[in-house]
């Protein structure tokens, strides 16, 4: 309703209107009933001064006024500023109007204050606005900011509603609202801001909600909330008011500033968009340093920030900066979901190329980053507690030649679970304690970080696993760590699983898995193909070792030292010799060289499963191996080592074919006792006494010794006599022997005592073995 009912309703956004529907500002204030004139009679008497459809010149000065009324402006232009400053009101309300600024600083309004479909326009060249902190003009307050709406240390007894309102200011702030109380929400749905929203020390009592707006401060903060407190929670994301095409997300050209914040609920900043220029000036002047845990160019501030609830930055976010939370306390979930974040990538160290940056942040619930994207960019949780799950499935992280996710030391009460995902660059969790399982089935890692010292794709060293670490394949999908894996010295309470796995290496290091030191109830090692590279199992022990020909067959080998595992999953049966046979041959293979101790370890463990003969064959290659590796050591003594090594083997198998030493003795004494008693000697031809020679016939053969011409000849007993040492039974020397027969009793005489000593070698062989 306007003073002239004839005139349509004022259009107060195009420009300057006719003079009809012009009113003073000190009109509005003229003496009257209550002091002020009442523009529009209402029905009741219902404290409201309503105005609508006019053009305000002059200024509205209520500054430090004690008015019990609600201000009510609809369709109205306003020459200059509105001044309520230090104003104790009932309320305010701008409705649908033009305002070249709103100065409200310490203000107080016993209801709300609404900026509904306004727009608040500073122009560049009006200087009336301008309260800033380095003017020393005399026509100037000091300690004021430069801000379109200002509500400095304002209290409001109900909510601030900016819905669909603009507020732009070229070379200032747009909202300068330090230290603002609410005790209700902050509510600017689809509120545009040109310039920075200050809110510094803001209390509410319910929610700050900017679903749908749009915050553009392309060289600072778009939202700056300095340890503010919220006490319902924070929303940026779509307003889902009126048709689906209608449908507006949550924008930020600016740095999200939130450090030290407090949320009594959520903050849900899904499908939000958030933009910080990486190659523009640096917003904070202390961020221009060499210390490598800055991120200089941030989409989100919110260090040390403590929310209750959840923090939301899911289902189609998309951010261009680093999104950091550093040392913060998120008492729910961290929803990661479906958001894309990307940062430039760095060319010089410091790189300052994270795109997420969690460092000593608790988490009480989950982290879940299923489908999320970083197209360039580090992932950086060192140290991260969380009281949940990470669930990542289905992500993709791209930062090759770089640590593209890295977590180390960090404690996660449920699983890591990151399957089906693709990685470029390394995946790094250095001394991660995990509650349940690791699991990276299905997820392939490429492009990874170079170092001096390693180039692993996925890294696990020294951490501490609950149940299993699973890097296998997933419903056809291999798992692949192109740079192979590192699990030195980690403890897994369950398994290593690496079934269907793909493991690579890149030189000059070649090490496609070093799992040296770990232990584990079972390992599961059943890679599709054979590793590229060598394997580390220096140390490591297992309950339970499942294996196939591909894991044996690595192509640089396999170290096998001190690998310990108490039984095959597969075990060898019995009477299956040619299964025993294919696993030393695997073995030797793969070790390239001769190492008593894997042999040991195999033959230890048949032994404790009552294997027996199977262990005594795998001690028996083992010393025909280490007679091997001695022999091409001695080159020279070569063709001695390998005679000897023949003999022990074939005479008694190293001390572990007893038997064969029995056989070998009944074949020497049938073959003297045939050789013995079936040859005869000429010697019993000659006279009975040959005086020159000694020598006297006595039966068949011929005694040396006239005494021993009582001993009555028999070649069993005489080729046992030459051929068991030392013992003598009465007759190798004693009866004459020359020519062949001489020859042949002196190899008796040397195969005893070769017998002989390799029987007492492995004889004592088999008394260590089984001390």
């Amino acid at each position: 309703m306007t003073t002239e009912s004839a005139l349509p309703p004022l259009d107060p956004f195009a420009g300057i209107p006719d003079r009809r529907y012009e009113v003073k500002a000190s009109d509005l204030l003229k003496p009257g009933n209550g002091g002020l004139l009442r523009w529009r009679r209402t029905a009741t008497n219902a404290p409201i001064v309503y105005v609508e459809d006019a053009y305000i010149t002059g200024t509205l000065d209520l500054r430090a006024a004690d008015l019990k009324y609600l201000f009510r402006f609809e369709r109205c232009r306003f020459e200059h500023p509105p001044d309520v400053r230090e104003a104790n009101l009932l309320g305010l309300v701008f409705r649908k109007c033009w305002l070249p600024g709103l100065k409200a600083r310490n203000m107080r309004s016993r209801n709300d204050v609404r900026l509904i479909r306004s727009v608040v326009q500073v122009d560049g060249a009006d200087r009336e606005i301008e309260e800033t902190t380095v003017q020393r003009g005399d026509d100037r307050e000091r300690g004021m900011p430069n801000a379109a709406v200002n509500l400095t240390d304002a209290v409001i007894e109900g909510s601030m509603v900016l819905t669909r309102t603009v507020i732009s200011h070229p070379h200032g702030k747009a909202i300068q609202a330090d230290r603002l109380v609410l005790t209700g929400a902050l509510l600017a749905y689809r509120m545009v801001a040109n310039g920075e929203v200050r809110l510094p020390g803001l209390r509410t009592g319910g929610n700050v909600n900017f679903s749908g707006a749009t915050l553009n401060n392309p060289d600072g903060f778009a939202l700056n909330g300095n340890g503010l407190h919220i006490g319902g929670s924070l929303l940026c994301e779509v307003d889902n008011y009126g048709p689906a095409s209608q449908r507006k997300r949550f924008s930020a050209t600016g740095i999200m500033y939130l450090p030290s914040a407090t949320v009594d609920s959520d903050i849900v900043l899904r499908e939000a968009k958030l933009t910080v220029s990486q190659q523009g000036p640096i917003a904070v002047d202390a961020w221009k340093s060499n210390d490598p845990y800055l991120d200089p160019r941030p989409a989100l501030v919110a260090d040390r920030m403590r929310v209750d609830g959840n923090v939301e930055l899911s289902d189609g976010l998309q951010a261009l900066g680093t999104l950091r939370m550093v040392n913060a306390r998120i008492g729910g979930s961290l929803r990661l979901a479906g958001a894309e974040i990307s940062v430039v990538r760095g060319k010089s160290q410091p790189y300052y190329d994270r795109a997420l940056h969690l460092d000593g942040t608790e988490i009480g619930g989950d982290i879940e980053a299923t489908s999320l994207r970083v197209p360039t960019g580090q992932l950086r949780l060192a140290d991260v507690t969380i009281g949940g799950n990470f669930l990542a499935w289905n992500s993709m992280f791209r930062h090759p030649g770089r640590d593209v996710f890295s977590a180390r030391r960090s404690r996660i009460a449920g699983n890591f679970q990151l399957t089906d995902a693709t990685i470029h660059g390394t995946l790094r969790l250095q001394g991660v304690e995990v509650g349940g399982s690791i699991n990276l089935a299905g997820t392939r890692l490429t492009e990874p970080g170079m170092r001096a010292t390693s180039s692993f794709s996925l890294d696990v060293r020294t951490g501490r696993i609950g149940r299993d670490l699973t890097l296998r394949d997933n419903n056809g999908r291999p798992f692949v760590a192109e740079g192979g894996v590192n699990l030195d010295g980690a403890q897994v309470a369950r398994r290593v699983d690496l079934r269907g796995s793909q493991l690579g290496s890149l030189p000059p290091f070649k090490v496609a898995l070093d799992a040296g030191d770990v232990t584990a109830d079972e390992f599961t090692l059943t890679p599709n193909l054979p590793p590229s590279g060598r394997v580390v199992l220096r140390r490591a022990h297992c309950g339970t070792l499942t294996d196939n020909e591909e894991f044996w067959a690595a192509s640089e080998g396999i170290e096998l030292e001190d690998f310990r595992y108490d039984a095959l999953k597969n075990g060898i049966r019995l009477d299956d010799d040619k299964a025993l046979d294919h696993r030393i041959e695997l073995l030797r293979k793969a070790m390239r060289g001769y190492r008593p101790g894997p042999y040991d370890q195999l033959a230890h463990m048949l032994r404790a499963a009552g294997n027996e003969e199977h262990a005594s064959t795998v001690a028996l290659r083992k010393q025909q191996f280490r007679y091997e590796a001695l022999a091409r050591g001695f080159k020279f003594f070569g063709p001695g080592v390998r005679l000897w090594s023949w003999l022990q083997r074939s005479m008694v198998g190293y001390g572990y074919r007893p038997v064969r030493a029995l056989g070998w003795l009944l074949t020497l004494l049938v073959l003297g006792s045939l050789w013995f008693g079936l040859g005869s000697d000429d010697c019993v031809h000659l006279p009975v006494t040959d005086q020159a020679h000694q020598i006297i016939a006595n039966g068949p053969r011929c005694v040396v010794n006239q005494q021993d011409t009582g001993l009555q000849w028999n070649p069993v007993i005489y080729t046992a006599d030459l051929l068991v040492p030392i013992v003598d039974f009465g007759n190798k020397g004693r009866w004459y022997m020359h020519g062949a027969d001489n020859w042949v009793a002196a190899g008796f005489t040397a195969s005893g005592w070769i017998l002989a000593t390799t029987v007492a070698a492995g004889v004592s062989r088999m008394l260590r073995r089984e001390n």
